[in-house]
């Protein structure tokens, strides 16, 4: 059976499907890992509760925890308090940066109504240049937005803060 603390570890090998250089751990939406008496509960929170890659998640969690000897693998769903973009760790913005996608700048913004944060110079990931327009409030995922770089002409994403 594996401890906690062990399967934190696995935990942190397991990529975010939709962002694979970052772990779950990484991303902020693995909140708990229980031992039980016959294996492991893992509570999760998606990034948004319509998100598409809660079972794919979920499943990975299990697939993983089970191989390293989890046991028994329950992966409870969790909406309150919602995720945030503030619980990204700080290791996992960059490589965000790296992979070519901004990472959200700032504080996410809180009470009953947000107003999204964008920071007037978002630098490109690719070449540092602040010199950047939005193409879409959307890129490939509701949580990001599509940017260009005027200096490089790149396209790039931006984590949104929420």
């Amino acid at each position: 059976m594996l401890t906690e603390a062990r399967a934190w570890q696995v935990l942190e090998a397991v990529p975010d499907p939709e962002i694979p250089v970052i772990s779950v751990t990484e991303l902020g939406i693995v909140r708990e890992v229980v031992a039980t008496a016959t294996g492991l509960r893992v509570v999760v929170t998606p990034t948004y509760s319509g998100c598409p890659a809660t079972e794919v998640i979920a499943q990975s969690i299990r697939d993983a925890l089970v191989a390293a000897g989890g046991g028994d693998v329950t992966v409870e769903t969790r909406l309150a308090p919602a995720w945030t973009t503030d619980w990204i760790t700080e290791p996992a913005k960059e490589k965000l940066r790296a992979y070519g996608i901004a990472p959200p700048g700032g504080d996410a913004p809180v009470g009953p109504q947000p107003i999204r944060f964008v920071p007037k110079k978002l630098a490109c990931p690719r070449c540092g240049s602040t010199d950047s327009v939005r193409l879409s409030e959307f890129g490939s995922t509701a949580c990001k937005a599509l940017y260009r770089c005027r200096s490089c002409l790149e396209p790039f994403e931006y984590f949104k803060p929420i």
